[in-house]
């Protein structure tokens, strides 16, 4: 396929399209996580009414899905707390027993990001949401750094953003929080426009690895790709390293064509036997599909092709 790098692209991709819900117009951009016996999944569906929904999926391999026909319904002491309409590109983290899920809803005040907890995947707590609007793409880290949550996150505006820098903060209780610190800016060509996290980090001995998506601004529109980059595992706003080439770019057809063209959206990832690394992307705003890479191979792409 074309402009591979070291991520390969499944031959039979996407792997999910609208017709896994009835009412969807679209499904893209969703979070997954590798369990013992299988993968459990927050999936963003676009209805035929194009409000956007969370739904809960589950699939033995991570390929084949079964996603729930109905929307998560989150729960809170304070009803001003939930909000799950026009909900969007969420991500999730399991740190111990509990699945931490982020994501995007917006309304009249612009984008804000929420947060959920959930041991079952049947009841899920909202939170109060950790930033002011307007936010994008918060991604949680896999573990607590001395002793607090992590987060990365990228502040935007009411609209579609043509700016935006990756930032990082930290809390004791997923309420309060502080020690907010830039971690990278747009650069150039593929990410000269915006960049946003898209899975959560993922820690390795030459760091944390993070996947995330750049943007530029073509004379036809923005056009998404997928990077990578390695932070410091104990000051995770320091970039050790970071592709200066995209490792992903919307070359095939249904990363092309679709709701929302030339979109290659990064924003799961799982560990696979063989040391091998399954990244999930939303293509176009229109479907899922997967490329897989080793792991080894990916960070060695990261320090070779440094911006």
């Amino acid at each position: 396929m074309a402009n591979e790098t070291v991520f390969k692209r499944y031959a039979r991709n996407p792997i999910i399209t609208a017709k896994a819900v009835p009412r969807a117009n679209s499904i893209h951009n969703s979070a997954i996580v590798k369990e013992k016996n299988g993968y459990l999944g927050i999936f963003r569906v676009d209805e035929i009414d194009m409000n956007y929904t969370l739904h809960v999926g589950r699939s033995r391999d991570g390929i084949q899905w079964k996603i729930e026909p109905d929307r998560i319904r989150m729960r809170s002491g304070d009803p001003d707390v939930v909000m799950t309409d026009h909900s969007y590109d969420p991500r999730i983290t399991k740190i111990g027993d509990t699945f931490y899920v982020t994501w995007c809803n917006s309304d009249a005040h612009g984008p804000a990001i929420g947060l959920a907890t959930t041991k079952d995947f049947k009841t899920f707590k909202q939170w109060e949401n950790p930033l002011p609007p307007a936010n994008r793409n918060c991604v949680i880290f896999p573990k607590k750094l001395n002793g607090k949550f992590a987060i990365l996150h990228r502040p935007s505006d009411r609209g579609h953003t043509p700016f935006g820098d990756i930032y990082y903060a930290e809390s004791p209780d997923l309420v309060h929080w502080g020690c907010h610190r830039h971690v990278m800016s747009p650069t150039q060509g593929w990410q000269s426009t915006k960049i946003g996290p898209g899975p959560h980090p993922i820690e390795t001995d030459d760091g944390w690895l993070l996947i995330y998506h750049g943007v530029w601004w073509s004379c036809n529109g923005f056009v998404y790709s997928a990077g990578a980059a390695l932070l410091d595992l104990e000051k995770p706003w320091k970039v050790i390293a970071r592709t200066r080439d995209y490792l992903l770019y919307p070359t095939e057809l249904y990363e092309r064509v679709g709701d929302v063209p030339n979109v290659i959206f990064p924003s799961s990832a799982t560990l696979e036997p063989g040391g091998r690394i399954r990244l999930y992307y939303g293509c176009a705003d229109t479907c899922i599909s997967i490329a897989e890479a080793k792991l080894a191979d990916v960070i060695a792409w990261v320090k070779t092709h440094g911006a």
